[in-house]
This record gives structure tokens, sequence and C-alpha cells, in this order.
């Protein structure tokens, strides 16, 4: 039986030792250098707009069933920092959009707002008894899946150019939805209560905005720390355009 040198085998165990304190060392110092940015995101009307909701015309029958705007009942805000990341792989995975099984003229798409980074494949299973036919005219992303029932394989889009693309069914008066496409994956959907949270960004100052689809979009600077959380919250309403 071969004997090893007692001092080549301590030399030997020193360097494993060395070789996982340094992989430790690296885990800590990758999990101590991205940060998380948290925040909320509500709307808000123009004050003064609700002053003649009591009485006034609006009591009359004439536009007593006129439908308004509710700003504390808007969702889906979506928070993302603009710009593109040169670590920031494009995604390769399908995001399912189902279209929800309900009557003919309740269709729907679900969901009604999806964020997408530049280069994701989106397919669009029609669940409905019913012909749906998915299009969009939108500059980011032009298409016409035609009519179609169930899944086919060919009826998927790859969304390769930033921007907003809404989608529409030609059929259906109400059905429509909105691809955001993105140039990075740190983004968020707020969730019902409107708070969001994006994780693993790296330090640094961005450009953080939020948008709704009928309201302006909004921006700030933020500074994310090498690690812990930077709060950025957001009041949206319909202001910062040009006034007439």
């Amino acid at each position: 039986m071969e004997h090893i040198p007692l001092f080549t085998l301590l030399n030997s165990r020193l360097r494993m030792t060395l070789i996982f304190a340094s992989a430790w060392i690296l885990l800590g110092a990758s999990a101590a250098t991205a940060g998380t940015i948290i925040g909320s995101v509500r709307a808000e009307g123009k004050s003064g707009a609700d002053s003649e909701t009591a009485d006034g015309a609006y009591a009359s029958r004439k536009y007593k069933f006129v439908e308004r705007v509710n700003y504390e009942d808007m969702h889906e805000f979506l928070v993302f920092i603009d710009g593109h990341f040169a670590t920031t792989n494009l995604t390769t995975n399908v995001v399912q959009v189902s279209t929800r099984r309900v009557a003919q003229q309740g269709a729907t798409f679900s969901p009604h707002i999806l964020p997408v980074v530049a280069g994701t494949t989106v397919e669009w299973p029609n669940e409905d008894n019913i012909f749906h036919n998915v299009f969009s005219v939108s500059d980011a992303k032009q298409f016409d899946l035609g009519l179609y029932k169930g899944n086919p394989p060919e009826k998927r889009i790859t969304f390769d150019k930033p921007g907003r693309v809404d989608v529409y069914c030609s059929i259906h008066q109400n059905m429509h939805c909105v691809v955001y496409v993105l140039e990075n994956s740190f983004f968020a959907v707020t969730d019902k209560r409107g708070n969001y949270s994006i994780s693993g960004v790296p330090p640094g100052t961005y450009k953080l905005k939020a948008w709704h689809e009928r309201l302006p979009m909004t921006e700030q600077q933020i500074t994310v720390p090498a690690d812990g959380e930077v709060k950025a919250d957001f009041v949206m309403g319909i202001k910062n355009l040009p006034q007439y």
C-alpha cells in the first residue's frame, strides 16, 4: 500500500479548505450585490371632477347611469426599469396566455396585461367552443392568427421589439389585452393592493417607470443598494401632459 507523506496530505486538505472557503465567499458576495425595489402604485382623478356627482347634472336620468372612471379600483399597474442590461439574457420560455371559456359576448383574454422580455414567444390557446381571431396592428408587433379553435402549435407569436402591443379579437367587441414588451427582466405587476416587488436588481442608479393602459406613464430615478431594499411609490393620474 502506497504511503502518502503527511505534509502532502495536509497540503492537499488545506487547498481543498481554501477552495471551499473561496466558493462560500463568492456566493456570499454574489448574494450581497443585488437589491430589491419595493413600493406601491395607485391612481387618482383630477380634483373637482367629483363635485357634481351627488347632485346636479349627474343626478338626472340622462347621466345617472353613465359609467365613470373609478381611479381607486384601478389595478394591474406595471413597474419596470427602463433600458437594456448587457448581462440580461433573453428568455426562451413560452408564456401561456389563455382565453377563458365564457359566453360569446363575454369572451376575454387572461391575463389582461402581460409583460414579457423581448424575445419571448407567446401562445394563444382558444379554450372556447367558438371561433376567435387574435390580431394586432401595433407598431411593436403586427400579426393576424386567423380564425381557429383549440391551441394549434403554429398559433404562436415571438415578440422581439420593445413596446406596447394591443391585441384584439376581430369577432368580439370587448376582447382586448396588452402585451408589454420590455428590454430587461426587472419588472413587476402590482397585486390587488397596488404593491409590487422587483428583486435581484444589480446595484446602481436607474430610471424606474410606472405604466397603466389608460394613464400617462410616470417615472422616477432610484438608486438600488448592493444589499437591502429601496422604496419607490407612485401616484398616477392625468398629469404631466401638454395643456391647451
